[in-house]
């Protein structure tokens, strides 16, 4: 896999930080944004690693990456936060839903849009989503963070019938599980190495065009 190449968006940690050991231990070559510099990810350096730094709530850090060059075979956009204290919709302040919504849904779907040039043609453009995204699924509650998801899974799927028939580009919205990170707790069924094995099996696997909505085993989830 020594000529393949991914883009991690979002790697100083937590499943980020999981998957790129995990392609780096496939031999794919990495590229691996933080947003300051954190001791676990640059303890992997090594030759078919580079790191760089963004934010994907700013558009400029990631405009400036000196990525024009790039021809990655996978972009994966890995951002979330459950962010506010109240998620409950008669709650939420202004600043709460602008900070969750900008940091999982249009900060993602707007640095995917940048990035794109330089996934090649017939690539997979990846974002970390969530079973509480799904409308069909939803069981209510949790009204910002699902809202948010839901809306990340809108955006992914508009961008798949824009970009899918003429670049041949695969577009998935990943639920990685319950996972035991700081967001999942410790509680959650899943270690990161669980999630992350199987989520790299999806992406590398993907091919096609078009959206799919799918989990960490590569089952579809409805929309």
């Amino acid at each position: 896999m020594a000529d393949k190449s991914i883009f991690i968006l979002g790697a100083s940690r937590g499943i980020g930080l999981g998957l790129v050991r995990e392609f780096l231990a496939r031999g794919w070559h990495v590229v691996a944004s933080e947003r300051s510099e954190g001791e676990a990810l640059h303890a992997l350096a090594c030759d078919r690693l580079q790191i760089v730094t963004c934010d994907v709530t700013d558009p400029e850090s990631y405009e400036k990456l000196g990525l024009a060059d790039a021809a990655f075979d996978i972009l994966l956009v890995n951002a979330g936060i459950t962010g506010a204290r109240h998620q409950d919709a008669t709650q939420a302040t202004e600043t709460e839903i602008a900070e969750v919504m900008t940091t999982n849904a249009f900060g993602p779907a707007r640095a995917a849009r940048t990035l794109l040039p330089t996934l090649k043609d017939g690539g997979t453009l990846a974002f970390m989503s969530s079973l509480l995204g799904s409308i069909a699924d939803s069981s209510g509650g949790f009204d910002l963070y699902r809202t948010s998801k839901a809306s990340l899974n809108m955006l992914a799927k508009g961008i798949a019938e824009q970009q899918a028939d003429p670049r041949e580009i695969a577009v998935l919205a990943l639920h990685p599980g319950w996972v035991q990170t700081d967001m999942g707790g410790p509680n959650a069924t899943l270690t990161i190495d669980e999630s992350v094995t199987g989520l790299s099996d999806v992406l590398e696997s993907a091919g096609g065009k078009g959206f799919r909505y799918v989990d960490y085993a590569g089952k579809d989830l409805p929309f």
